[in-house]
């Protein structure tokens, strides 16, 4: 069983929602990355989505924008990405990993090298928000032969065709965006996500997450009644941006620490 099937096992066990969180590698400073994913762990992250900076990132609003540009300046690359990785892994063994990004670092370093490097480093699947499932059961499969999950975006206006290729070739749990737009943007219609989450376990047997617009405990608690995980990320960015430095790692462990204890509730 993959660390990321492993718990959400746990989790349905104990009747408990996941909580995925997002930050950028390198955002706001390459010493920075290491001690951001262990503070997410502290203030209760289940998962971790660790963004590999890109200069296109089409589907993120201006905040997760703003973070890759960043890391950018830094130089930060998707070779980073997987050292990170490999020094979280030193110290904690059981949080999921999953990159997140899109398909241009893949295409540069070629998808074999990033399947071995990701594996090695200690990562547990991806996320590619430009790779349609569609056109990469190879790749997908070339993944799970190799112990990692490659995990899809569904979407309000997924056709139930698409739902049914991401049930046959997806991995981990189902990343369902919860609205029209980008990352950050917009309010959550918790009925309609009720609707479209019936809907898609028509067809995919994975737990699915939840995210793009949860900014809030509120939210994230609604949000938990009918999802098996809640997303955040945006809303952790901004945490990091309207902090000092040093302070960051300290606030996002304490925001993170709200939505958990409001998921928990």
């Amino acid at each position: 069983m993959s660390r990321i099937a492993a718990t959400f096992a746990a989790l349905a066990a104990q009747k408990k929602t996941a909580l995925v969180t997002f930050i950028t590698a390198g955002d706001p400073g390459p010493e920075m990355t290491l001690p951001l994913m262990h503070a997410l762990v502290a203030g209760g992250a289940d998962v971790i989505e660790l963004g590999v900076p890109f200069s296109d990132p089409m589907a993120e609003g201006p905040v997760i924008q703003r973070a890759c540009e960043r890391a950018l300046a830094f130089g930060v690359g998707i070779r980073d990405v997987f050292e990170y990785v490999r020094q979280f892994r030193l110290t904690n063994e059981h949080t999921p990993v999953v990159l997140m990004g899109y398909a241009n670092p893949i295409e540069r370093i070629g998808a074999d090298a990033f399947i071995q490097a990701s594996k090695q480093a200690g990562s547990d699947g991806a996320i590619v928000v430009d790779y349609p499932p569609e056109e990469c059961e190879e790749f997908a499969q070339a993944m799970r032969d190799n112990g990692l999950d490659l995990i899809f975006l569904l979407a309000p206006t997924s056709t139930e065709e698409r739902i049914a290729q991401v049930a046959k070739v997806g991995g981990g749990f189902s990343y369902y965006v919860s609205l029209k737009g980008v990352t950050g943007a917009g309010n959550i219609d918790t009925e309609q996500v009720a609707e479209r989450l019936a809907a898609i376990r028509k067809h995919v047997k994975l737990p699915i997450g939840v995210g793009f617009g949860i900014r809030d405990a509120q939210t994230a608690k609604a949000v938990a009644a009918v999802a098996d995980a809640v997303v955040i990320g945006s809303r952790i960015i901004q945490e990091i941006e309207n902090t000092p430095k040093e302070g960051a790692p300290a606030a996002v462990q304490a925001f993170v620490a709200g939505i958990r204890e409001a998921l928990d509730e």
